[in-house]
């Protein structure tokens, strides 16, 4: 089995959000067989910013459907996208 990375734009729930705590409890979210890669934040708009996390997963048909049930049963969570499927570099 292979490997892909998926990049997943999470969206907080309020500007008020603390993003580094909610970083970390999306790492400690993270399903048997996905693995962190890496993130940063990007700013979208009235001070609101998304967390723009690379998740390492099998290559599996449905293979970030765990990954995005988990984030969104995370606290501080508004939605979680998959943007962007890829081989790692």
């Amino acid at each position: 089995m292979g490997e892909v990375a998926a990049t997943i734009k999470i969206m907080p729930v309020s500007v008020e959000t603390d993003l580094e705590a909610l970083k970390d409890n999306l790492i400690a979210a993270l399903p048997e067989g996905a693995e962190y890669g890496t993130h940063k934040e990007e700013p979208i708009a009235f001070g609101l910013k998304a967390i723009i996390m690379v998740v390492i997963v099998g290559d599996l048909e449905g293979g970030t459907e765990s990954v995005e049930q988990a984030f969104a049963a995370v606290e501080g969570v508004e939605s979680v996208m998959v943007t962007e499927v890829g081989r790692p570099v």
